[in-house]
């Protein structure tokens, strides 16, 4: 397996794919990168030499912000907006969907799982 920016990336799948396991790096940045990095798209990780896969680990380390320094800048950000007590910082506080989503129904990603139904009682058969 190589390891670019702390990851092991599958050895059997093409590099354009495979690079988008690093977080933070998606379809269009690991073109880029391939692109900067002189690196055919179309070739399988196992058969990338140790140069090439060198170059790419150096443009990303040069060029990107990746993994962990990525994330701990989004749980800054995010933070922040808390602590401000904006209204983007409330709905992360609380829990609910940020960017207007509808509450009503759906949001079951951001709010959990549905609470039990109160069901209809049945009525008594009396003979």
């Amino acid at each position: 397996m190589a390891r670019i920016a702390g990851v092991d990336i599958p050895r059997n799948k093409k590099i354009e794919i495979a690079i988008t396991y690093i977080y933070g790096i998606g379809r269009s940045n690991g073109m880029d990168i391939l692109r900067k990095a002189n690196v055919n798209p179309e070739r399988r990780v196992r058969d990338l030499t140790e140069e090439e896969i060198g170059r790419i680990r150096e443009i990303i380390d040069r060029e990107y912000r990746v993994e962990g320094d990525l994330r701990r800048e989004v749980q800054l950000n995010i933070k922040r907006l808390m602590d401000i007590g904006c209204y983007r910082g409330l709905r992360h506080r609380r829990g609910m969907p940020v960017r207007g989503q509808r509450t009503r129904t759906n949001a079951r990603t951001r709010r959990g799982r549905r609470g039990q139904a109160i069901g209809i009682k049945k009525k008594a058969v009396k003979k």
